[in-house]
């Protein structure tokens, strides 16, 4: 039997002897008087999901972040505790203090960090002051949010209330409580959540938010004071030998309240620019702070500090490197850092000494070992959507992962034994057929796969043109990989029929047939294609190209051929673009509709194309006419369901089973989890 617990990836020959190709990656690093055992660390995410209602961490939490550990993470660092449950008072997970109930806590910690010990890894817990004007709406409920200043909340239509002096101290005194119940609960350290992205403490210390005029404002020396009071408590309370790292922001982004720079966009900054996050980051490390934790960006620019695909890999990684030439501590760099030839290369030229991973830890927490084993084909590529993290996040207050159906939910997760082993039949090799029988596979049942186009992946070969889109590719490729391990018989370039799925023998059958596009008549329909048609490169949209349809397909497609030189207009029926697109990263969304009129894509929404002859395309918009010059029309309008060959069967077939777009047009993460759920209790 295939099947391995959660821990399961294919191992090479015992005997066969592997060149460590990444050595650098694997030597220790020491963070203040803690040793690490490599260079990996798992980044801090929100932790939403995985504590109880007593401010511990639940079942669900301790398998998380064990399985990380298992992995081969040499570092955890845990999603965000609040050290203070009582002046920024709202519903977040966690809280290592007095106001909660620190026995819990520590208990069920104690619990967590023995296991994450017996790995050999290390663990940090992430404390944060408050939000203060970022705070999440849903948390906020009737409290007023708070901040450094009376100033304009990040999401709302309110102003903040200025924190008073006590009400600062008050938080002092919880860090220090919260890091020393954490000591007592096995953590190795701390992280402060942090003069970075536009929290609370880095409210403080930005101008832009803080007016203070008294200890804690105006120079930076009092901007900073908060964090300085914070880490000098800690030390107190903890020793000197205790850890404390600090998430920070070097560079703020900000071109104005709520407005943020795209990449290469020159502006001027708001926030805190790169001159002063080098003094500051030389002065919180004299304060004590023994790492700094670097990124860029704030919720006003927070596609830096949650990239979406259309940031660049290791786009922290500059950054990482002016911040490591002033300091004489560890930098940790994250950031699409998921690339081991580029995080070897930063360790080898000092641009930082640990490479964080977070998303791709979700997507694969076995990342590390299986780069140790060095067989880097078996790593489940994290494809940068966000749909299962940050929109899950934000729209369900759960972290999970899009490609992995098993991040956060590891034990109710766990694959099931087979009591008796079935031949499935699975027709379609998208990514729900795909993982239907690599689920089927591991368990121990024998699937058969049947793909009438020549290669694997779907929907994914053309959603993977644009370059920004690479890991789509590199997802399909790894289904590929696993499916050839696992001995899957794969059949490509064959048709399936209703007299092939009865005349087969099998015990069950899965229909994964997909989606087409929607097409419709405009009149010259010689030059009018389908995205999925222009991105495989199947049709020259020329010169000139107006895209149907500003849903998510329809601005990555107008974004890649606005890149590639060609003038493109995106027609829109809805008042806005991406109205119905879901559930998007705000992150990725915000990215995207800045950076389509940005690289000069030009934008009708609220209107209808009429028809297209003679190379002019009618479109209709507030009661006028436009007549729009072009070479050709792209539809981007949707897709609709495949499922004919299910309808033939649906009455012939006891165990039949329909996934994916061909049951429900939807995302990759919801083709993923469905294929999971199905093909797990099979």
């Amino acid at each position: 039997m295939l099947l391995d617990g959660a821990l399961f990836f294919i191992y090479n020959s015992p005997m066969e002897v592997l060149h460590l190709k990444y050595e650098n990656l694997f030597t220790p690093v020491t963070i203040g008087s803690v040793t690490i055992k490599n260079r990996f660390a798992m980044a801090p995410m929100g932790p939403l999901g995985l504590a109880d209602d007593q401010g511990g961490f639940n079942q669900r939490g301790i398998d998380y972040y064990t399985e990380r550990a298992r992995g081969g993470a040499g570092l955890i660092i845990t999603g965000v505790t609040f050290s203070d449950c009582q002046v920024e008072t709202q519903s977040m997970p966690n809280c290592p203090n007095s106001t909660y109930n620190p026995v819990h806590f520590i208990r069920t910690s104690r619990e967590m960090t023995e296991r994450i010990h017996a790995y050999g890894s290390k663990i940090f817990l992430m404390m944060s002051g408050g939000f203060g004007r970022v705070t999440i709406p849903t948390n906020l409920g009737e409290f007023p949010p708070v901040a450094p200043s009376p100033i304009p909340h990040r999401w709302l239509d309110k102003t903040c209330r200025p924190l008073t002096v006590d009400e600062i101290h008050s938080i002092v005194r919880s860090f220090g409580d919260g890091a020393y119940n954490a000591k007592r609960a096995g953590f190795d350290g701390v992280e402060i959540h942090a003069v970075h992205e536009g929290y609370l403490l880095d409210q403080f210390a930005i101008s832009m938010f803080n007016q203070r005029t008294d200890e804690y404002g105006g120079s930076l020396e009092n901007r900073l004071r908060f964090a300085r009071e914070v880490v000098e408590t800690i030390k107190e309370r903890c020793g000197s030998d205790f850890p404390v790292v600090l998430r920070f922001s070097l560079k703020s982004m900000i071109k104005d309240w709520r407005e943020g720079a795209l990449p290469g966009e020159v502006f001027e900054e708001k926030g805190r620019d790169i001159a002063e996050g080098l003094e500051a980051a030389r002065l919180l490390v004299s304060y004590g702070y023994d790492a700094l934790d670097t990124d860029v960006g704030t919720y006003d620019a927070w596609w830096w500090n949650h990239p979406p695909m259309y940031m660049e890999k290791g786009l922290y990684r500059p950054y990482c490197k002016m911040v490591k030439e002033v300091v004489d501590v560890p930098v940790l760099c994250a950031g699409r850092m998921d690339d081991p030839k580029m995080a070897s290369a930063a360790i080898a030229d000092g641009t930082c000494d640990v490479i964080s991973l977070g998303r791709p830890l979700l997507a694969d927490p076995d990342y590390v070992n299986k780069l140790r084993c060095g067989d880097e084909a078996q790593i489940r590529p994290c494809i940068s959507c966000q749909e299962g993290c940050m929109g899950r996040v934000q729209e369900y207050s759960m972290i999970n992962c899009a490609v992995n159906p098993q991040a956060a939910r590891e034990r109710v997760t766990a694959y099931n034994p087979v009591c008796r082993s079935k031949k499935v039949m699975i027709v379609g090799g998208g990514v729900a057929g795909c993982e239907a029988a690599r689920v089927l596979a591991i368990r121990g049942h024998r699937p058969e796969l049947f793909e009438m186009n020549g290669q694997l992946g779907g929907n994914l070969i053309p959603g993977g043109a644009p370059e920004f889109k690479a890991d789509d590719l590199a997802l399909a490729r790894w289904y590929e990989t696993m499916l050839e391990k696992l001995h899957v018989p794969v059949h490509l370039k064959t048709a399936v029929s209703r007299e092939d799925v009865l005349n087969g023998g099998y015990d069950a059958v899965i229909i994964a047939t997909g989606s087409t596009p929607k097409q419709f008549s405009l009149g010259d329909d010689a030059h009018v294609y389908t995205a999925a048609q222009v991105l495989l490169k199947e049709k020259d949209c020329g010169e000139k190209t107006v895209v149907l349809g500003g849903g998510l397909v329809g601005c990555e497609t107008a974004l890649w051929l606005a890149q590639h030189g060609h003038e493109v207009t995106i027609v829109e029926a809805l008042d806005k673009l991406m109205a119905v697109n879901g559930p998007l990263c705000h992150a990725n969304k915000d990215m995207l509709e800045r950076l389509v009129p940005y690289t000069g894509v030009r934008v009708l929404t609220g209107a209808m194309a009429d028809g297209y002859k003679d190379g002019i395309l009618s479109v209709r918009k507030d009661g006028q006419t436009l007549r729009v010059p072009c070479d050709s029309v792209i539809l981007a309008v949707g897709y609709k369901e495949n499922n004919r060959l299910y309808d033939e069967l649906k009455f012939d077939i006891p165990e039949l089973y329909l996934l994916g777009d061909a049951r429900q047009v939807s995302n990759i993460m919801y083709a993923i989890w469905d294929a999971f759920e199905v093909a797990n209790h099979l």
